[in-house]
């Protein structure tokens, strides 16, 4: 200020000693209208008086004095003070207007930055990011969002920076209390400990949601304190993180209690699979074998047979039942390991065809197998399932005069293995929904299974990096096809696929 009113000193005086013009005072509005507009009103003010003193000791007769003779002097310099009190307040108000508008923008900034942030998906990456850009922005030493426990105690979520003295459970150095109500703004409590005021430059903002504390922001490092508008602005971060925090515990609920749906659900199914799938196979073992142990009967060896047979039959459904309901529970429980090696895809069709004989009876089931197959990387006892399961359906719904087809080609870089059957088909609004767990079409007449057949068959395939789907078989009917990828050093490999003889392989214990 001094150093403006100075300058234009000397400016006036290089003028007067080239030409005279009268009323130069008026020069003095520059340096004026420049302290106005860089540091503010009084500044400005203050400017304009010492300018009208240096005139009038400097320029105005008699000189070097504060003595004037002339009273249009007088009106003169009392024109400029008041010209100069206005110039400099419209300046003032501008700047301060200007100022205004930049916070607000920069908060509007922030606060758009931050918001992104949080709604980002991960909610830990998010509350990082907004604690690494207050700490940035506001130039802290570091920053803590805690959120409060069932008890009210404060749990770290996120610390930033030197925040290391700031991380414990109980509030350190300032509170800030949110207005409550038109006629009660917000104000800093300075919290004691022992009768004095702690020194730790720690600021603290409540994050509330309904009059409940629900967590924390708190602030380490400057000791000067924070404007008002950064206080305002730090007060509007605290609610939109009370707000996303309330959210993330609702959605945490939600998803608890799905969970528990869910397993009530699964729970339900299973209970009633248990007692009536699991329960028929076992009475009919259970009738077999008692009639065997009757030696007070002549059984005939047909009838002797019959029994063992019955036995035999009942124990392998029940087998496949109990291998479903753990194939499911891996499945869900992302326990599914597929034990991979290279088998012929057709040649494991063959040999569950023949394994199942005893189901199909009569049945005629027709095998078509590609002499292209590329050798396939999988798990023989899980994909043996997925067959077998495919196979079970088309025997349980459809009429036992009517043929299947299962087919094995080639196509492209993944070999599809195809079960078409002419029975009444599904709906093309429930092929989706007949690979959920539990599920099963209403047909006419008894349908015996669990309903995790398809179920297992499609974690099973996904499992190995495939697909399996459901069409209309052409001329009536479904057909049910799964995918298995094809290795590349498999695709490149035109030998045939390994003898199930040499390899040993496993015999499906489902």
């Amino acid at each position: 200020m001094v150093a403006g009113v100075a300058a234009v000193s000397v400016v006036i005086a290089l003028i007067e000693a080239v030409i005279e013009i009268p009323n130069l005072l008026i020069v003095y509005l520059l340096a004026v209208v420049f302290c106005a507009v860089t540091w503010g009103w009084w500044n400005a003010l203050g400017a304009a008086i010492l300018a009208f003193l240096i005139y009038d000791f400097l320029f105005v007769a008699p000189r070097f004095t504060f003595t004037i003779h002339d009273p249009q002097e007088w009106v003169a310099l009392l024109i400029f003070l008041v010209v100069a009190a206005v110039t400099s307040n419209l300046a003032a108000r501008e700047r301060a207007r200007r100022e205004q508008a930049s916070r607000q923008a920069r908060t509007a900034t922030l606060l758009y930055e931050l918001s992104r942030s949080l709604n980002g998906g991960d909610e830990t990456a998010g509350l990082r990011a907004v604690a690494e850009r207050l700490v940035a922005e506001l130039g802290l030493d570091g920053a803590v969002i805690a959120r409060s426990d069932d008890d009210g105690r404060l749990e770290p979520l996120v610390a930033v920076g030197k925040a290391e003295g700031a991380l414990g459970t109980e509030p350190v150095g300032r509170v800030f209390a949110p207005p409550n109500g038109p006629n009660r703004p917000g104000r800093w409590i300075v919290l004691r400990a022992d009768g004095r005021p702690r020194s730790a430059p720690v600021a603290n903002f409540p994050l509330r949601r309904d009059d409940r504390q629900i967590g924390m922001l708190r602030l380490v490092g400057r000791p000067s304190g924070y404007a008002d508008d950064e206080t305002s602005l730090l007060a509007t971060i605290a609610d939109r993180l009370a707000v996303d925090l309330e959210q993330a515990a609702l959605r945490e609920e939600a998803n608890r209690v799905e969970v528990l749906r869910r397993t009530d659900e699964l729970r339900t199914a299973l209970l009633s699979s248990v007692s009536h799938d699991l329960r028929t196979p076992l009475a009919a073992i259970k009738a077999s074998a008692e009639s065997l142990l009757q030696h007070d009967v002549a059984w005939s060896n047909e009838d002797r047979d019959g029994f063992a047979e019955a036995i035999v039959r009942e124990s392998d459904r029940l087998n496949r039942l109990v291998g479903n309901l753990l194939d499911m529970s891996r499945i869900e429980g992302g326990g599914l390991r597929p034990q991979r090696d290279w088998y012929d895809a057709g040649e494991l069709a063959r040999e569950v065809i023949a394994r199942l004989r005893p189901l199909l009876r009569d049945r005629q089931v027709a095998l078509s197998a590609a002499d292209d197959l590329p050798p396939v990387s999988l798990d023989y006892l899980m994909i043996d399932q997925v067959l077998t399961n495919l196979i079970e359906n088309a025997v349980k719904y459809t009429p036992p005069a009517t043929p299947i087809e299962v087919s094995v080609d080639r196509d492209g870089d993944r070999v599809r293995v195809a079960v078409a059957d002419r029975g009444p088909g599904i709906p093309a609004t429930a092929r989706e929904a007949v690979f959920g767990t539990f599920r099963r079409l209403e047909r006419n007449g008894p349908i015996q299974g669990s309903g995790l057949g398809l179920a297992v068959s499609k974690g099973l395939v996904e499992g190995h990096g495939g697909r399996i789907w459901v069409t209309e078989t052409p001329g009536g009917g479904a057909t049910f096809a799964f995918e298995l990828p094809i290795e590349a050093g498999a695709a490149m490999d035109t030998s045939p696929g390994p003898d199930p003889a040499m390899t040993s392989a496993p015999t499906p214990s489902r």
